[in-house]
Order: structure tokens, then C-alpha cells, then sequence
């Protein structure tokens, strides 16, 4: 299952690289970046120009990182090239934004995909990680440099265009990265403090929403009152739902929503037998 895994990710990666990014010349950093650069300054093909690379890091992380981290690397290593090499090389649309777009989306997946398995395709992945054990550099900070120096190498080799638009390809890439890692269960949820209907308004949302609830008991800050606040979570459909229930019973209530990244658990993430 691991490797079926890693395979669809590095698969995802290279149709990004192949049929989006490639074909518009926008090197966004990594191995693939490099292989793009190389590719069309000295006629190398990229999956070949990957391949070195990713031989010559491997080598790297086995004697400065160690077995664990090399054995974690090595399958997506050398399968990242070879379906560089397979995947067709095709324009899917001549729009450079929309490729820009689509592609660093498709990778930012593929890349989240790996993360997620604590797997890797290699590349610009390693040196980061030896800067940490051997110098204490941030590993965030080794891969933005890193990808900093093959962006400007864009800007020498294709021109200030594909300069910008691969920083607009980084940008995309980390957004999504940082979306999918922090959650795709995104709820909202609801602080209600009323004065004189908690009960109420408590029961009500119970038939409404059919949704469990927790209860604070709380004390204000300014007259030191005691009284009860509602805390529900509930899915970004139901919301105004909630509002609605609120706004009947108590329109003078205190409420607060937030979002929440991700929730686990009865009635979200499995639902009892009925």
C-alpha cells in the first residue's frame, strides 16, 4: 500500500512537471526545476538530468544522514525520473496562467501526498536536511533558499516572465501544501453566551441541528456574573442555520465563530450505527 502510494504521488508530480509546468519553461524550484533549466539550455532531457541528480543526493544522504533517511528516500528517488521519462511531454493548454495555476496545484498534491507518508522524491529535499544536522539551519529555510537559487537561474535562462511566474508557481504550491496539511474537515465553530435563554436556545439547537454541544461555565469580566456558554461545531452549510436559531430566540446574544482546520470525531469523521 506504501508504495502504491508513493507512486500515485510521484506519478502527479511528474504530470505537473511534463504537461503543465514544463512545457511553459517555468522551473519552480527542485531537481525538476533543475532538469528544466538544463533541459533546454544543453539538450539533456530532464528525466535524465533528475536522475544524476537525485543518484549524486542519494549518495549525500547515505553517508552525512544515514540508512533510515537514505531508505526513506530511494524508492521515490529513482521512480521520480523514470516517470519523467514516461509521462508524455505534452502542452494540455497553450494559457501559461492556467498551466502555472493547475500545475503547481496538481504538485502541491503530490508533494502533500508524500509528507503524509513521511516518503520523498529526493532532490533539493537532502541538502536541507544535512544544513540542519551539520550547520542548524531551519529545514524550511534551506529549502526556500535553495529554491530561491534555481528561481534566479530561471531569470537568467528564460527571462523575467518565467522569473515571475515561477514565483507565482512557488506561492500556489506552498498555499495549497499548507491547506491540505492543516486539514480538508474544515468546520466552523460557535461560542454563544445569552443571558437569559441558554436553556432555550440549547434545546433548540439539539432539534435543529442534531449535533452535540459543550457547556462552560463562565463568569464575566466586568460584573462577574456567572452564567453558561454554548460551544457547537457544526459543518459550513449548517451555519446559518445556527444564526438563524439565534437570531429567533436571542438576537442580543454574544457569539463568536471561528474556523477550525480540521475536526475528528462522533458525528464528523464517523457516525454512530443508527
Amino acid at each position: 500500500m506504501q508504495i502504491l502510494k508513493i507512486t500515485a504521488a510521484v506519478l502527479l508530480l511528474a504530470i505537473s512537471i511534463n504537461m503543465f509546468l514544463g512545457p511553459h519553461h517555468i522551473a519552480a524550484g527542485g531537481v525538476s526545476g533543475i532538469g528544466i533549466l538544463l533541459e533546454y539550455m544543453l539538450g539533456i532531457d530532464r528525466a535524465w538530468v533528475v536522475m544524476g541528480f537525485n543518484v549524486v543526493l542519494l549518495v549525500l544522504a547515505a553517508i552525512f544522514l544515514g540508512k533510515k533517511i537514505f531508505l526513506n528516500t530511494l524508492f521515490g528517488s529513482i521512480l521520480f525520473p523514470i516517470c519523467l521519462h514516461l509521462v508524455p511531454e505534452v502542452t494540455l493548454t497553450t494559457d501559461r496562467l492556467l498551466s502555472v495555476v493547475f500545475g503547481s496545484v496538481i504538485f502541491a498534491v503530490g508533494v502533500a501526498l508524500l509528507y503524509k507518508i513521511q516518503a520523498s522524491s529526493g532532490g533539493t529535499t537532502i541538502p536541507p536536511l544535512i544544513f540542519e544536522k551539520y550547520f542548524g539551519l531551519n529545514t524550511s529555510m534551506g529549502l526556500f533558499l535553495t529554491d530561491v537559487v534555481i528561481v534566479f537561474m530561471s531569470l537568467y535562462v528564460f527571462g523575467f516572465e518565467e522569473f515571475l511566474f515561477a514565483i507565482l508557481s512557488i506561492g500556489i504550491t506552498s498555499a495549497v501544501m499548507t491547506y491540505i496539511e492543516t486539514g480538508l474537515k474544515r468546520r466552523k465553530a460557535i461560542m454563544i453566551i445569552s443571558q437569559t435563554h441558554t436553556t432555550e436556545m440549547r434545546t433548540q439547537l439539539q432539534d435543529e441541528m442534531n449535533r452535540g454541544m459543550t457547556l462552560f461555565d463562565i463568569r464575566g469580566g466586568k460584573d462577574e456574573q456567572g452564567r453558561e456558554m454554548i460551544l457547537i461545531v457544526v459543518a459550513d452549510q449548517e451555519y446559518p442555520r445556527v444564526k438563524k436559531v439565534i437570531d429567533q430566540i436571542d438576537p442580543e446574544s454574544f457569539v463568536i465563530t471561528y474556523n477550525v482546520a480540521e475536526v475528528h470525531g462522533l458525528g464528523f469523521t464517523y457516525h454512530p450505527i443508527q
